[in-house]
This record gives structure tokens, C-alpha cells and sequence, in this order.
């Protein structure tokens, strides 16, 4: 019984801190997303939605000129999301899931069962896609169980909207299906990267030297003025992580 409580109180604890530092890192950049005044001229629109008790970021890509869409990481809020989609009258064509952890998938039944959208995600994380319940139950939290990927991308795929092209890195390491989506002079990192830090590694299908090779061959490699998009927190860019991140600069010791 001592074991039973020790493991309740130690997620517990795990799931405050996680809430405690997503909510400082957005309260000490409050306004900080900017990716619409840095790209005016960019074809790529760009909408994002803070979802869920641990606040991710769900981001709306959309074609102006089309009004084709893609939903990244639905994780939770599906009404609003819904929302923002009808107010702007956009069709949505694919979900993407950069990973399948149950914060980021919360909403996916919700929006695809409104938009008739396909549900794309890394197959080595399909089967964490099926357990989303029981993720959330590890965290004294709850989650809707997830559909079924309609299709599994892989490196290199490209998925279309309207003109607007992401190319999938694949960036395991965070969990063993992770991916990252490129275009335009933005990536969208999911819980790969964030700005100053990088995603967990302790969980199910993590590892850090995997993590660490994934940002740095797929990642770094991008532009320095490429624009970090992450699943929560601030925004940065590629040049900023390269000189400043702890896990990646010269002084990292990796």
C-alpha cells in the first residue's frame, strides 16, 4: 500500500510540475507569438490554440486563396477549435499528430468526426494512439480514446493543403514515433524541441542520445531564422536553440 501511495503521490507531483513550468514559460512571453508579423507576405496562414490543462499548442494551417486546412496536435478544446475553424470557413484535410501522448491527441475523434479529415501520424506511435485513456490515467488525469490513423507518414512524406507543403522529419526520441513538420521557414517541433529546452525522454519509447541525434540531424540543419513552433510554450528559431539551448550548444556537452 506504501508503494501504491508513494507512485500516486510521485505522479501527481509530476503532472504539477509539468503544469507548473508550461504555464510559467507562456506567462513570461505573453504575446510572444509572432510568427504572423515576422511572415505577412507568406501564403502559409497560420492560427494557433492553447488546448487542454497542459496547455498545448494546437496549430491551424491554412491556404488563404483555398481554404484547405491541416490540424496539428488537436489535443483537447475541440469546440473551440471547431470554433475557429467555422469562423474562417476552412476545410480541413488532414490531423497530424507529431506524437501520440495523450495531451496532444485529446480532440482528434471531435474534429475528425466534423470535418471528415484523415488522421495521420508515425506508425511506431500508433499503438500509444490506442492507449490514450490509460496515458491519462498515469497522470490521475482522463483522456477520449483516439480513432485510428487513417494513413502513417514516414521521413520525407510531404502533406499538401491548398499551396501550403510540411515536409515530416522524423524526430523520434521524445516518444519512438515523433515528427517534426518543415515548410515555409517554420517547423513545427511538437515536444521534440521547445525554446531553451527539449522534450522529455522518460517516458515509454524515449531516449535522450536518440532525442539529442534527431534535433541535431533534422532540426539544426534547417536555416537559422527558421521559426520553432513547439507543442507548448513560446516560439523561437533555429539560430536562437543552436546558440543558447543548454541541450544543444557548444557548451552542452553532447
Amino acid at each position: 500500500m506504501r508503494k501504491a501511495a508513494a507512485e500516486t503521490g510521485l505522479r501527481r507531483l509530476s503532472v504539477v510540475l509539468i503544469v507548473m513550468v508550461t504555464l510559467s514559460a507562456a506567462a513570461l512571453v505573453a504575446g510572444a507569438f509572432r510568427y504572423s508579423e515576422r511572415k505577412k507576405n507568406n501564403p502559409m496562414q497560420l492560427s494557433r490554440l492553447v488546448v487542454g490543462p497542459l496547455q498545448v499548442n494546437c496549430y491551424i494551417v491554412y491556404d488563404e486563396k483555398t481554404n484547405e486546412a491541416i490540424v496539428i496536435d488537436p489535443g483537447d478544446d475541440a469546440q473551440d477549435i471547431l470554433h475557429l475553424v467555422k469562423g474562417k470557413g476552412l476545410k480541413v484535410r488532414y490531423i497530424v499528430n507529431t506524437h501520440a501522448h495523450f495531451d496532444h491527441v485529446g480532440a482528434n475523434k471531435q474534429i475528425k468526426d466534423a470535418t471528415g479529415a484523415e488522421l495521420l501520424i508515425h506508425e511506431a506511435d500508433s499503438v500509444l494512439l490506442g492507449g490514450t485513456a490509460n496515458q491519462a490515467r498515469m497522470f490521475g488525469m482522463t483522456a477520449p480514446s483516439s480513432p485510428k490513423a487513417d494513413r502513417f507518414v514516414k521521413h520525407g512524406d510531404i502533406i499538401k493543403a491548398g499551396d501550403i507543403s510540411l515536409k515530416v522529419l522524423y524526430t523520434p526520441g521524445h516518444s519512438a514515433g515523433g515528427i517534426c513538420l518543415a515548410g515555409d521557414g517554420v517547423v513545427f517541433t511538437g515536444d521534440a524541441l521547445f525554446a531553451g529546452s527539449i522534450g522529455r525522454t522518460d517516458f515509454p519509447g524515449g531516449d535522450l542520445m536518440t532525442l539529442i541525434t534527431s534535433i541535431k540531424t533534422h532540426l539544426l540543419s534547417l536555416p537559422d531564422d527558421t521559426v520553432v513552433l513547439s507543442g507548448h510554450g513560446p516560439q523561437s528559431t533555429i539560430g536562437e536553440e543552436r546558440r543558447e539551448n543548454p541541450f544543444l550548444n557548444a557548451e552542452s556537452g553532447f
